[in-house]
């Protein structure tokens, strides 16, 4: 593996991946190995079998090192909306003199609302906004002078349960684990920064649990997470047609939300047995499984209705829309905005379900970058 190559643990809510890579010319990337495995996934800040991740998170492990030719001394770790809390604050420290502005400053500043939150770890924080001290508004002060600095803050904690489930899985091994929040790094990478300078929506839709965000700057100011995804809709159609759990999602990739007029029923084989299925029931039955996942939203964005959301759009991203045709549509006209949908900007990367792994790379490729000695001395004084 290339020294400047990263490794990932991307953790999704029923597969994980481990991606090694690094970054290329124009923003585009090299990967040297990846490798996914299925597992039980999670709900309600618990691993359903955490026996069935260790080995997901091992055999994926294991098929990448050999493809590399090496163990991994530091592995970055995505902490998924489920197991991550963000807290937004504002923050205002002052200079004995007027001096120029460097990294040093920023970190006081960051340091100055650092709070131990019993249950969680502090994993990171960043900044939506910087304020000087005569009012100049900018998203990176290095290199200003001024005599105080103010900003809002994005803190983020994982549980501890998370962190130390990870450390369990590699307890007796020498590898170093970094927790990256997952939803932060896939909004930022995919959503151009001119964009995160005024609020921007994100929705992160998944197997099994889904992430809304409210993104302003390289922060997230509010974040929710939900029990609803694609296996939630494919259990209602399980339960309304009487199939088995693997059916149904099969079926549930056949859905075509755009038709008006289909015949009255569809004939459906699954492992050699014969279902007659209602073709208006199924689109309900569709419909209002994503209309659940709308209803979340939607009371997220009346939490959030003083921030004049009305005329953004709604990014949309994740694995779990990818089966179903039309599920955009639906559910931009139940929530009354735009949805766009995002992916990575790479050739074979270009789906919306590759969006965290490509975002965590990019994160990780940056934090590993920054953290060299030559960096920090260059930055230290605001160069």
């Amino acid at each position: 593996m290339a020294k400047k190559s990263v490794a990932v643990l991307d953790i999704r809510s029923s597969e994980i991946a481990v991606f090694v890579g690094e970054r290329g010319v124009n923003n585009t990337f090299v990967f040297q190995a990846s490798k996914t495995e299925p597992y039980g996934g999670y709900e309600d800040g618990a691993f359903y079998d955490t026996d069935e991740l260790t080995r997901a998170v091992h055999s994926a492990l294991e098929a990448v090192e050999q493809i590399c030719g090496r163990t991994f001394r530091t592995l970055y770790v995505g902490v998924p909306g489920e197991f991550t809390l963000a807290v937004p604050k504002e923050q205002v420290i002052g200079f004995p003199k007027r001096l120029k502005i460097g990294q040093r400053e920023k970190d006081a500043l960051f340091d100055s609302g650092r709070r131990q939150l019993k249950g969680y770890r502090a994993i990171r924080v960043t900044s939506m906004i910087y304020t000087t001290a005569d009012n100049r508004r900018v998203a990176d002060p290095a290199g200003l002078y001024s005599t105080g600095l103010s900003g809002v803050l994005s803190y983020f904690y994982c549980t501890e349960y998370f962190a130390s489930t990870l450390e369990k899985i590699f307890a007796g091994t020498k590898t170093e684990l970094k927790f990256l929040p997952s939803q932060l790094a896939t909004a930022c990478y995919l959503i151009p920064p001119e964009t995160r300078d005024e609020y921007a929506l994100f929705l992160d839709v998944g197997f099994l649990s889904s992430t809304v965000c409210l993104v302003l700057g390289g922060g997230i100011l509010a974040q929710e997470t939900y029990w609803a995804g694609e296996g939630q809709i494919a259990v209602r159609l399980m339960q309304k047609f009487n199939l088995p759990y693997e059916g149904a999602l099969q079926l549930l990739t056949r859905s075509n939300l755009y038709l008006k007029r289909e015949a009255k029923s569809r004939e459906f084989v699954f492992r050699g047995a014969a279902y007659d299925i209602p073709a208006e029931e199924f689109t309900e039955e569709v419909k209002a499984g994503l209309d659940e996942l709308c209803e979340h939203v939607s009371g997220f964005l009346e939490e959030c209705s003083g921030k004049e959301l009305d005329s953004k759009p709604l990014y949309v991203t994740g694995e779990g829309l990818d089966g179903i045709r039309g599920a955009l549509e639906h559910i931009s006209r139940r929530l009354g905005c735009v949805c766009e949908q995002l992916a990575p900007d790479l050739p074979y990367y270009n789906k919306p379900s590759m969006s965290s792994r490509i975002a965590l790379i990019d994160m990780a490729y940056e934090d590993n970058r920054t953290s060299g000695r030559l960096f920090r001395l260059l930055n230290v004084f605001g160069g």
